[in-house]
């Protein structure tokens, strides 16, 4: 007898297993806790390297490792995540200035407004266009970063009361201490605008002598508001 003859159906390639084309590769799988957060921590990075023009909501979500889309249900717009950078920056700025409080003297309260101005101006030196983004309007809309408002309310106050001890434990020679205020702060901004306007080398500072330079100028002002012994 002649063997049966084998099925052709098995040598048809019809009959074999098809290999599944290959398919483009989706986003990134999201294994974050906090979208919001690593949003704006990535916004923070993107400042720190280019300025506040080189963020996008876009490249937000491409350097937290999700779709284009994945961030509009926390920041419907490029300002709406600017105001939330500009918030954590604020936040770091005054997390900053209550760290020196700190560990200043507590029966020392122009010293304390020293430790204060000098705070201020190592954060804005050291992150300079963070710095940039809480204190220009031109990055957010102010009127609606009710935090924001708050936390500058919180300082004006507290360096309001801080030379308010000064000149209670006679410490001031000036009695109107709005006015030391106004100049203080005009001289603390000032020196950080100048910082970030790339001033100081046509006045002979160089970038490691900058912080020094920036204590003796607040020290010169100190000098100049204490009541001589």
């Amino acid at each position: 007898m002649r063997p049966a003859a084998k099925s052709s159906a098995a040598k048809t390639p019809a009959s074999r297993p098809r290999r599944r084309a290959a398919r483009a590769p989706g986003p990134k799988p999201y294994h974050h806790g906090d979208l919001r957060r690593v949003l704006i921590d990535a916004a923070l990075q993107l400042v720190g390297e280019g300025g506040a023009e080189a963020v996008s909501v876009r490249e937000a979500a491409r350097r937290a490792g999700v779709s284009p889309g994945a961030p509009f249900r926390h920041f419907p717009s490029r300002a709406a995540l600017m105001q939330a950078v500009a918030e954590e920056a604020q936040r770091r700025f005054r997390a900053e200035i209550e760290a020196a409080l700190a560990a200043a003297p507590a029966g020392d309260p122009l010293g304390r407004f020293r430790c204060l101005g000098l705070a201020y101006l190592r954060w804005a030196m050291r992150n300079p266009t963070h710095f940039e983004i809480i204190s220009s309007r031109r990055f957010f809309d102010h009127d609606w970063a009710v935090a924001i408002s708050s936390d500058n309310a919180e300082l004006i106050g507290l360096t309001e009361r801080t030379l308010a001890e000064a000149f209670a434990a006679g410490q001031l020679r000036a009695v109107d201490l709005k006015q030391v205020q106004i100049a203080g702060r005009a001289l603390v901004y000032g020196f950080a605008r100048m910082n970030i306007d790339g001033h100081f080398p046509r006045w002979g500072v160089g970038a490691a002598e900058a912080e020094r330079t920036a204590e003796a100028t607040l020290d010169l002002f100190i000098e100049g508001i204490a009541k001589r012994v």
